[in-house]
């Protein structure tokens, strides 16, 4: 999945910043219903991960059923908190 077609798809833009708060908690909504039925473990780690961006993640046991999963969102969150510290 690509980023940007992530954006438009779950919020009709690329810019977050000119997003509505309805228009992104409806987005987010719409993502947690995809990633609830998502089966692809890709598509539903690139879901997972702008959730865990904008701030409604499931937690990684809820989320991921494979440990190899969980590993990768946590290396994903260390990477994202470590860019935050520079």
């Amino acid at each position: 999945m690509d980023f940007d077609d992530l954006l438009v798809r779950y919020f009709a833009t690329t810019d977050l910043a000119a997003v509505s708060p309805a228009m992104l908690e409806a987005g987010v909504d719409r993502m947690l219903v995809d990633f609830g039925l998502e089966t692809d473990r890709a598509r539903r780690f690139a879901l997972w991960s702008l959730l865990f961006m904008l701030g409604h993640a499931p937690d990684l046991d809820v989320a991921f059923a494979e440990p190899a999963d969980r590993d990768a969102a946590r290396n994903l969150m260390d990477l994202l908190d470590r860019h935050a510290e520079d």
